[in-house]
């Protein structure tokens, strides 16, 4: 069996703590804690896998992505720039009028409270959309 036929197998949730083991170090488990806290946010969340490894959370629409690189661990929010950010949270991908991202390095604290509240405000605004 190949490996892409062995990938179909297995759900987008398994995949993605396949990926957070693999990781093995500071970026699966930043990766593990975000995971999580978008589950708290949004319990009926909807996890996919897409563009050959990266997790993605669905309700009603996309919410964010999460990649993770060397140095950072990136969760891009689709329709970042439409969301307020009373905390501050975004720190890339400032520039483009659709998406905002949240870079996290080595040591970074999550502000757990305001994440999940810009999820929950994207989820608002997904369901705001999909009503229109």
């Amino acid at each position: 069996m190949s490996k892409s036929e062995s990938q179909k197998e297995k759900s987008p949730s398994q995949m993605i703590d396949e990926r957070i083991r693999d990781l093995g170090d500071w970026r699966g488990k930043m990766l593990s804690q975000l995971r999580a806290l978008i589950k708290q946010a949004v319990p009926e969340v909807v996890e996919e896998w897409k563009w050959r490894g990266v997790p993605v959370w669905y309700h009603d629409g996309m919410i964010c992505t999460g990649e993770t690189y060397k140095n950072v661990v990136k969760v891009t929010f689709a329709k970042g720039a439409a969301l307020d950010d009373p905390s501050g949270l975004f720190n890339s991908s400032l520039d483009g009028n659709a998406r905002r991202a949240i870079d996290f390095q080595e040591g970074d604290e999550i502000d757990e409270e305001a994440l999940k509240a810009l999820v929950r405000a994207a989820v608002t605004l997904n369901a705001s959309r999909a009503k229109a």
